[in-house]
C-alpha cells in the first residue's frame, strides 16, 4: 500500500488542475489585456510580460508536472533548477539580441 500512496502524492487532485488552469487564464490574460489597452509604457509592458511568462513556466511545472524538493530523491529539483536556468538563457538571450538587434538597425 505504501506504494499506491507514493502515487497519490506525485499526481495532482482535480483541484489542483483546475487551480492550474486558472492560475494559468489569468497569467495568459494579463499581458493580453495590457497589450491590447496600450496603458503602460513600452518598458512597463515588456516587465509585466516577462514577469507573467516566468510565473506561467512556474505554474506549469509545479500544478501539471508536480515539480517539487521532496520527490525522487531530488531530481525534481535538479530538473526545475535546469529549468530556471534555461529559462533566464532564452528569455535574458533572446532580450539581449533583440536590444541589440533594435540598435543596429536604427536609422538616422
Amino acid at each position: 500500500m505504501s506504494g499506491h500512496s507514493h502515487q497519490e502524492h506525485s499526481h495532482g487532485s482535480v483541484k489542483s488542475y483546475i487551480v492550474g488552469l486558472i492560475l494559468s487564464i489569468v497569467l495568459t490574460i494579463i499581458p493580453f489585456g495590457v497589450v491590447m489597452t496600450g496603458s503602460f509604457g513600452t518598458g512597463a509592458t515588456l516587465l509585466i510580460i516577462v514577469i507573467t511568462a516566468v510565473a506561467q513556466v512556474l505554474v506549469q511545472l509545479v500544478m501539471f508536472m508536480h515539480m517539487n524538493t521532496k520527490a525522487d530523491e531530488g531530481w525534481n529539483f535538479m530538473s526545475f533548477v535546469f529549468t530556471v536556468a534555461i529559462l533566464v538563457l532564452v528569455i535574458g538571450g533572446s532580450l539581449w539580441i533583440m536590444y541589440h538587434l533594435h540598435l543596429n538597425m536604427m536609422i538616422g
